[in-house]
């Protein structure tokens, strides 16, 4: 068998077997997890268990986009709140090992709902309703995290945190345009003059979505682990649900065409109306700018 891109179980294996003091390890196997945008994911296996390893693209051109000691720290310092994350395991810093950093965390049985459902899981409308309440609740209560509570206080810059965002995304579109579209650029400039000027400093996951987390296989309505943290920063937490709104919109929301597959387009799930008002009843904040923030998530 040719050796995963990234994580050669020739080297993964006695490293393990060293760091976690069990020789069990040597023999692991390395199977690269397939769905994964950005950083890289594997599942290792051995007598000794069963982890999961993340580590960033063999390419990878932004070191701070695929900073492993952050995924690792916010997981570490979640441990014990009501967000339900992996395990933290070992954070290796040392490139020399893999070729860059990497960490291994607990490896969690769930349920990714991308694209569609396995069949005979949440087939009807109340488990289809739980699930988006699962969901939500976890949102929710990552939110009411204090930050300095859990040891992130310095985890991010809060002030200006909705500005900056802007401000990347413009560029990204700058640098990637293919062509002129004069409807993305008034849009940017839109966003850009029309920032709100919302309290932030919460734990912001960056990239929350249905298919960014593993659901309990017996019950729909339990997160059993949120996932890829890469985003995560201290910042506006409607940040967070307005990009949720825009991934869980269904085709008949707004004549809104969706890029990537839904699964909420399925029937049973609440409409983008409906999630709001739960997650604005939960966690008890103000919502009425939220249109903006699902305008920057679209842009």
């Amino acid at each position: 068998m040719t050796a995963p891109l990234g994580a050669d179980p020739a080297v993964v294996g006695p490293y393990l077997a060293g760091v976690l003091d069990d020789p069990a390890w040597r023999g692991c196997t390395v199977e690269a997890i397939a769905g994964g945008r950005s950083n890289l994911t594997y599942a290792v296996t051995s007598p000794a268990g069963a982890l999961v390893l993340r580590r960033p693209p063999v390419r990878a051109v932004r070191p701070t986009a695929h900073d492993m000691a952050r995924e690792h720290r916010v997981i570490s310092a979640l441990a014990g709140t009501a967000v339900p994350v992996p395990r933290a395991v070992h954070l290796c810093t040392d490139p020399g090992v893999l070729g860059a950093p990497f960490y291994v965390m607990e490896r969690v049985d769930g349920v990714v709902a991308r694209g569609t459902l396995p069949p005979g899981y949440a087939d009807g409308a109340p488990e289809r309703e739980a699930m988006t309440d699962g969901l939500i609740a976890v949102l929710a209560d990552l939110h009411a995290v204090r930050p300095e509570d859990v040891g992130l206080a310095d985890f991010g810059r809060p002030e200006g945190f909705l500005t900056r965002q802007v401000r990347r995304w413009r560029g990204e579109w700058d640098a990637l345009r293919d062509r002129d579209r004069p409807e993305l650029d008034r849009l940017g400039e839109d966003l850009a003059g029309a920032v709100p000027d919302n309290p932030s400093g919460s734990v912001v996951h960056g990239d929350y979505r249905l298919d960014n987390v593993l659901l309990d296989p017996a019950d729909p309505g339990r997160v059993a682990a949120v996932l890829d943290w890469e985003m995560s920063t201290l910042g506006d937490p409607l940040a967070d649900l307005g990009l949720l709104i825009v991934y869980l919109r269904r085709g008949g929301d707004g004549d809104v065409s969706m890029v990537v597959p839904a699964v909420t387009s399925l029937p049973g799930f609440p409409d983008a109306a409906e999630v709001v008002r739960r997650y604005a009843e939960r966690a008890g904040r103000d919502v009425s700018a939220l249109p903006w923030y699902v305008a920057l998530g679209f842009f």
